[in-house]
């Protein structure tokens, strides 16, 4: 079993490592606040990451059976469009789809 100034000398460099990584992205958005290229990607990045869960979630759906997704896709997008409300969206599109998977 090692000593205790080696397990201590451990911690205190686990401690600090841990420390510095979760303050640094704080200090480095404050320095970033005002970048143009920040204020882009904040505007940008939702529409752009739901685009491509939404594609790597319907990639292999088939056509022939696209019927339930669709609906599910129309009622999260119509419900989004009209309410501007995620968590709405998301659990109506999901009862749409479940409800389309029974019925068609």
């Amino acid at each position: 079993m090692p000593e205790w100034p080696y397990v201590l000398a451990g911690l205190l460099v686990m401690f600090a490592v841990t420390l510095l990584l979760r303050a640094a992205p704080f200090v480095l958005l404050g320095r970033l606040r005002e970048s143009g290229l920040l204020r882009f990607l904040a505007a940008t990045m939702p529409a752009g990451v739901m685009v491509i869960l939404t594609v790597y979630t319907v990639r292999n759906v088939p056509l022939s059976g696209a019927g339930p997704t669709a609906v599910g896709l129309l009622a999260t997008l119509g419900l989004h469009l009209w309410r501007r409300n995620a968590l709405l969206s998301i659990v109506a599109g999901t009862g749409a789809y479940v409800l389309a998977l029974h019925l068609l």
